[in-house]
């Protein structure tokens, strides 16, 4: 088996799968194991946690010395009978038992009455009475609907929650933003079209304002233009912070991504970029919050001419007009005759998407076996290797004049682009019902990647777009005719004060639980919006619930953004959870003995995949410490850690090929000892400053990280000093080394950090 296909298996694997055909003919792999999600006609019963009742062992039995000691087996068919009626079942179910709370209820309250050594009194008279002929059977309803209130809480406060989880009217959750009149400007156009140019025009020259973009790219690429222009702006950002003014002051504009968006702060005016995002099944409620909670005299929204009506249909519950600005593309775009077939073919100036990395890696090796450098960009690299890919894609000076990515290019990066190019139409979604499907890209998907050829005021103002398989040139054709599809629903996701007044009617409740509750019990204007789906944080409260945290804590922790499909990250994350909780400072020492550092320049392409899970597990701490500041103490060390680690995954995805070669070697390469001896000297230099990129001696502890551990006692004169000797013992004894072995062609020594050390060996022999 190749490396491709052993590090990038397809993660469908699990699932069956049935085949569909799409409306262009293309065959539709659909799952038919779905994601669990409640739905409405689901059983609601099944959702409540019943809770433990049980006598107390202190209570005087009063029963006894009044009527003396029951008889368990006639009062287990009292019991009995009573639970057989069809009047008390009937009774029940009008008291808002169904058959499923109905039997739960009985069976603890028949283990009740005959395990405890003392009943309530009152409950002891009346079976009594059964018993004795001087009372009925029907006289136990009352105490067994006590009970059952006991064990299911929820039974005394079901109108209250319907009343919180009532979803219909979302713009009446922002009373200030319905306090003043706002005035709406859609611009909608395809991609190059210049609709966001327009509003941010407007955002520059306004007395205060805010833009709310996508990406951590899109908003600092407004951050940083506003204040070229002269316009003080400040970033914000779940990781970062950055503000225009040196004295930390607050700027009156703000560039931020759409989540961080303030909906108490009022501006001139505020910007929504690509609020067709709305659609998001995860996202989609940030850009709803963001359209119905600003306060904001002039709301600038930008996006596809697919959203108008919806947005049109928002303003109706908000009482507000919508003014609709379109905008054509400014540059031409067309669609070629013939299909790649070969990257023999491939020219400067063309960018090959893919939807897997497993196809990013096939086809930039391919690429470079032929002697073209390429530039490669997909989601998982951290923002400034992203950036740094782009530039030297963009630079006409550079070597590398081809570029193969993921939809990632889709939005936040400026790209100059001659030629698009569809490695395949099929890419992994998921779809309303939450199944797993191989679906052919949607219309917007396809305009949005294939608009990013030819960029206005680039080298390639005239853009082309075409596929790598003849088969899918008709396929792409057809979709780049169509519109794009209408959006029809806007996202929403319960806050965390819905979910804590739901805490407080039920609280022996899991976090998870009580979101399962809030979606089963909510209601919402089906013509209008969804909810966004909620396996993702479902996910993180049923992992940390052992944890004991606070309930807005542990709702904070599971709006964190991870991938839980990375599981070096989400172990870090319930480490971060269990320090929290302990109530001990994740300090960045605790963190560098986690993680590794310092950090090696990536051999294979599994290192480099762990690196990348190490820069989100980096990101997540900065997350944190914006959050809880208190703990999560040393966000600047951190910072500018993961400034190196950029920079070394940087380098990383540079040799991107000679990583799969050495996934592949089942043995050492002819230069393996000289790699492993750089290996060695980049460790030993790891206190350099972010912006060096050359590994050499005279750096050691010159660094502005180094400046930082210094000033903080993390790091003493001496210990570099020790570092120093280190250093020149290791060099000499590998140079001597080299003289005396220089055919050695033994395993290279394991990484001492790394988490794949001890299988390292086997791993290379199986690839």
């Amino acid at each position: 088996m190749n490396i491709f296909t052993t590090l990038c298996a397809n993660k469908y694997r699990h699932y069956s799968t049935l085949i569909k055909y799409h409306r262009y003919g293309r065959p539709k792999f659909t799952s038919v194991v779905m994601q669990k999600r409640f739905k409405k006609d689901d059983n609601l019963s099944t959702l409540f946690v019943p809770v433990p009742v049980k006598p107390n062992p202190d209570d005087i039995n009063v029963g006894v010395e009044l009527t003396g000691r029951l008889n368990k087996g006639d009062l287990l068919k009292v019991l009995n009978r009573f639970y057989q009626k069809p009047e008390i079942k009937q009774l029940a179910l009008e008291n808002g038992l169904d058959n499923y709370l109905q039997h739960q209820a009985y069976i603890s309250f028949r283990r009740y009455c005959l395990e405890a050594n003392t009943l309530p009194v009152d409950l002891h008279v009346v079976i009594s009475d059964i018993l004795q002929g001087a009372g009925h059977v029907d006289d136990i309803l009352p105490y067994f609907l006590r009970h059952a209130k006991q064990m299911f809480p929820h039974l005394e406060c079901m109108d209250d929650l319907k009343k919180i989880s009532d979803l219909r009217s979302p713009a009446n959750w922002y009373p200030e933003a319905r306090a003043i009149n706002r005035k709406i400007i859609f611009h909608a156009g395809p991609t190059n079209s210049g609709k966001t140019y327009h509003a941010l025009e407007k955002y520059l020259s306004s007395n205060s304002g805010v833009y709310c973009g996508p990406l951590k790219l899109l908003a600092t690429e407004v951050y940083r233009k506003s204040n070229e222009r002269g316009t003080p702006c400040d970033l914000v950002t779940g990781e970062e912070r950055k503000f225009a003014d040196e004295k930390n002051e607050a700027s009156k504009h703000v560039s931020c991504t759409v989540e961080m968006a303030n909906v108490n702060t009022p501006y001139d005016i505020a910007v929504i970029d690509e609020i067709q995002m709305m659609k998001d099944p995860s996202r989609g409620w940030a850009w709803t919050r963001a359209l119905l909670g600003l306060v904001a005299n002039e709301i600038h929204i930008c996006g596809e001419e697919g959203a108008v009506d919806l947005v049109k249909g928002l303003m109706i519950t908000t009482g507000e007009d919508v003014q609709v600005c379109r905008y054509k593309r400014l540059t031409e775009l067309t669609v070629e005759n013939s299909a790649v077939c070969t990257l023999d073919n491939i020219v400067p100036g063309d960018c090959i998407v893919c939807f897997s990395k497993n196809d990013v890696y096939t086809v930039s090796r391919g690429i470079e076996s032929r002697g073209i450098e390429v530039a490669v960009i997909y989601g998982g690299l951290p923002p400034n290797t992203k950036l740094a890919q782009a530039q030297k894609f963009n630079d006409p000076k550079n070597s590398c004049s081809v570029l193969v990515a993921t939809d990632a290019i889709g939005m936040g990066l400026n790209l100059s682009i001659r030629r698009v190019i569809f490695y395949s139409l099929i890419k992994p979604t998921l779809n309303e019902k939450g199944e797993k499907e191989m679906d052919t890209i949607s219309v917007s998907q396809a305009l949005q990647i294939a608009g990013r050829a030819g960029r206005y005021g680039t080298q390639y103002e005239k853009g082309c777009v075409t596929t790598f398989k003849p088969q899918d040139l008709p396929t792409l054709r057809n979709i780049l005719s169509e519109k794009p599809e209408p959006i029809l629903k806007a996202g929403l996701h319960p806050t965390a004060d819905q979910i804590e007044l739901y805490a407080y009617h039920l609280p022996n409740s899991t976090l998870s639980n009580l979101v399962d509750i809030f979606i089963s019990l909510s209601t919402v204007d089906d013509s209008l919006y969804f909810m966004c789906k909620i396996e993702d944080f479902k996910f993180l409260a049923d992992m940390i619930q052992h944890v004991p945290l606070p309930l807005r804590a542990r709702y904070v922790f599971c709006c964190a953004p991870i991938n839980r499909k990375m599981p070096f990250v989400c172990t870090m994350f319930l480490k971060y959870a269990r320090q929290y909780s302990k109530n001990e400072s994740i300090t960045f020492d605790w963190l560098c003995k986690h993680i590794g550092w310092p950090f090696t320049i990536p051999k294979t392409i599994i290192d480099l995949v762990h690196l990348e899970a190490v820069f989100d597990v980096l990101d997540l701490y900065l997350w944190f410490s914006y959050r809880f500041s208190d703990l999560f103490l040393e966000a600047n060390l951190v910072r500018d850690m993961q400034s190196e680690l950029d920079d070394i995954i940087e380098q990383g995805v540079v040799q991107i090929t000679r990583l799969l070669k050495n996934s592949e070697s089942s043995s050492p390469s002819s230069d393996s000892i000289e790699e492993d001896f750089n290996v060695a000297r980049h460790k030993h230099n790891y206190l350099r400053g972010s912006d060096q990129r050359n590994f050499n001696k005279n750096h050691i502890g010159k660094g502005r990280l180094t400046e930082r551990l210094l000033a903080q006692g993390l790091l003493t004169p001496n210990m570099l000093d020790e570092l120093q000797k280190e250093w020149d013992k290791s060099k000499n004894k590998h140079e001597d080394h080299i003289e005396s072995d220089g055919d050695n062609d033994d395993d290279p020594p394991p990484q001492p950090n790394h988490p794949n050390n001890k299988r390292s060996r086997r791993r290379r022999r199986k690839y």
